[in-house]
């Protein structure tokens, strides 16, 4: 099935619409621990996840949301799942920060940097040993590049000629850290071509090129071709987590990006291009405000789980 702009442009709406309302919920202290906004870096999760099918699988940081709703996660199981109900994915217990979703591919997220990686090989492994044609996608920011468990995973996945894309989500940050004061090369790709992975560093920024990249990949991996190490370059436009400081960069910065930001820029490709026009824009938006006001109603009025749930999936 061919994805179109419009396409790409609602789904990052879905997405930055549905951070907007969760920071919301946090405010008003419904949500435990930190919140971790993905508000800048939609375009990757949409290019990506809208690549993929059903069967194919992502494990995500704990910046998560985007890729699950970009994967097909139903936004009222999310809302509820954030909130520590039962009606979420994990029965409220995964939170905000480690969500999974198996049914749909989502083999979680992980709140410990680079952690969900060697568990995404795993799924490309599972893939090829059983002769299943599927795809397994990690997600990771550029702070996750100076984990060790990033290279053990790669260096298998380039050894088996595992059917895997690498996403690196690079943001410039890791955490409160600029990327050029952690390493000497800012570029990530050489690391995987002297792993023997092929890759491509891509305007994380722009869904359609994301989306071109990942059927690259996609073809690649399921010729038996081995995995794709893609760079996406790309800002958060919030800080690190909600309430967040935000003292280690500049104002003058972040407006910097802020015009780079990918919704801003497909909807003037759109209406450049004549594939849609202000009110049907204001409509899209209109319509998912809507659903995801329908959603997070519902996931509010969602029952608390039980003490008897610390138990249960537990093995």
């Amino acid at each position: 099935m061919a994805h179109t702009l419009p396409d790409f442009y609602k789904k990052m709406q879905q997405i930055r619409l549905f951070e907007e309302q969760a920071i919301e919920l946090y405010k008003e202290g419904l949500v435990g621990g930190s919140y971790h906004s993905y508000i800048g870096q939609e375009a990757i999760a949409t290019g990506v996840c809208t690549a993929l099918r059903a069967v194919d699988y992502i494990t995500t940081t704990y910046r998560g949301r985007g890729q699950h709703l970009a994967k097909g996660a139903d936004p009222q199981k999310l809302f509820a799942e954030i909130l520590g109900k039962i009606d979420g994915y994990c029965k409220g217990k995964g939170g905000p920060m480690h969500i999974a979703a198996p049914e749909i591919g989502i083999l979680g997220a992980n709140g410990i940097v680079g952690a969900g990686v060697p568990i995404a090989a795993g799924g490309a492994l599972s893939a090829k040993m059983n002769g299943l044609d599927r795809i397994s996608v990690a997600f990771f920011g550029d702070g996750a590049m100076n984990q060790g468990v990033i290279y053990e995973a790669m260096n298998l996945a380039a050894l088996w000629d595992l059917p895997m894309l690498f996403v690196c989500e690079n943001n410039e940050y890791s955490e409160m850290t600029p990327i050029r004061d952690s390493v000497k090369v800012l570029d990530f790709i050489g690391r995987a071509a002297s792993l023997g992975i092929q890759g491509v560093t891509v305007d994380g920024n722009d869904a359609e090129a994301v989306y071109a990249e990942t059927l690259k990949a996609m073809e690649r991996a399921s010729k038996g071709e081995g995995p794709t190490f893609m760079e996406a370059k790309t800002y958060r436009l919030q800080g690190h987590m909600y309430g967040d400081s935000e003292i280690y960069r500049s104002k003058d910065e972040v407006q910097a990006w802020k015009e780079k930001d990918p919704i801003k820029r497909a909807k003037e490709k759109l209406l450049q291009q004549g594939q849609a026009t202000e009110s049907q824009i204001e409509q899209w938006i209109s319509d998912i405000k809507a659903e995801l006001n329908t959603a997070v109603e519902a996931a509010r009025i969602s029952s608390e789980p039980s003490y008897d749930e610390i138990y249960t999936d537990v093995v």
